[in-house]
């Protein structure tokens, strides 16, 4: 089971609580999310089945590029996980996010599929790819000994944080883009928790139910809103707010945030600054 294109799944209540926000509100489906965050990272852990002891799960640690949608790794014929694949092509790979004092609230997708080698004209751009995204790679990734091998992805499971998970099917995987906002994300979450709070708690109490919010944090952004954790009487609780249209730049966001605050100062009547 996914998510549709400009949704997520994230369920209607947060363990026993009523979500104070609209869930059918425009946000990054599954796929976008769990393509987002493998096309961010650039290590993973592999899993193949070992020959030894047979049948094993066997976990390594590799580095990925992302070549026409897909993840490729450069691996050396002498490594464990490469004579596995030789033997048997089925495997996977565990992408995570590394932030943070929970792991267990960061998201993570586990791609699986069957891997296998490429050769021929085809490895040229493929290898380009990897280097691109592993710089330190270009002094032996045309060794001979190491061969660039392909993930097809068969189906996937994204976990972004505690209740929001699902299966993903690769139709959906392929067709899903990286949000075009992960890039700066970071920064204009910075830069909204230490400069705006006050805008925070102004969006939470006039586009969502929590009235009596204290304080918020941004927590996530992406094209079609943002994400914030809201202190309200009842503890910590997630508000989500949506942008007019989905933006793909950094000013673009910035003009969604001002609109969005003088909106929130007429529906609660606060007079505009300087007023």
């Amino acid at each position: 089971m996914t998510t549709s294109r400009g949704h997520h799944a994230p369920g209607r209540a947060t363990g026993h609580q009523e979500l104070l926000y609209d869930p059918e509100l425009p946000a990054l489906s599954h796929a976008e999310r769990a393509r987002t965050l493998v096309t961010a990272r650039r290590v993973a852990t592999l899993c193949t089945l070992a020959i030894e002891p047979p049948g094993h799960p066997y976990g390594s640690l590799v580095t990925y590029g992302v070549h026409e949608g897909a993840p490729v790794l450069l691996i050396s014929g002498l490594a464990e996980h490469t004579k596995n694949l030789r033997a048997d092509a089925r495997g996977s790979l565990l992408i995570a996010e590394s932030d943070g004092d929970n792991p267990l609230a960061l998201g993570r997708v586990t791609l699986l599929g069957h891997f296998a080698e490429v050769v021929g004209e085809a490895r040229g751009a493929a290898v380009d790819a990897y280097v691109e995204a592993n710089p330190s790679s270009r002094g032996y990734a045309d060794f001979g000994d190491f061969g660039l091998w392909r993930l097809e992805v068969e189906s996937l499971r994204f976990i972004g944080g505690f209740g929001r998970m699902s299966w993903v099917a690769a139709e959906d995987w392929r067709r899903a883009e990286p949000d075009p906002v992960a890039a700066f994300a970071e920064g204009i979450r910075a830069h909204m928790n230490q400069d705006h709070a006050e805008a925070l708690v102004l969006y939470c109490r006039a586009f969502s139910r929590a009235a009596a919010v204290e304080s918020a944090v941004l927590t996530q952004v992406d094209r079609y809103g943002f994400e914030m954790s809201a202190q309200t009487p009842d503890g910590a609780r997630p508000i989500r707010v949506a942008f007019s249209r989905p933006v793909k730049s950094s000013d673009e966001v910035r003009g969604e945030m001002v609109a969005l605050v003088r909106r929130a100062r007429e529906q609660l009547g606060i007079p505009p600054k300087g007023h």
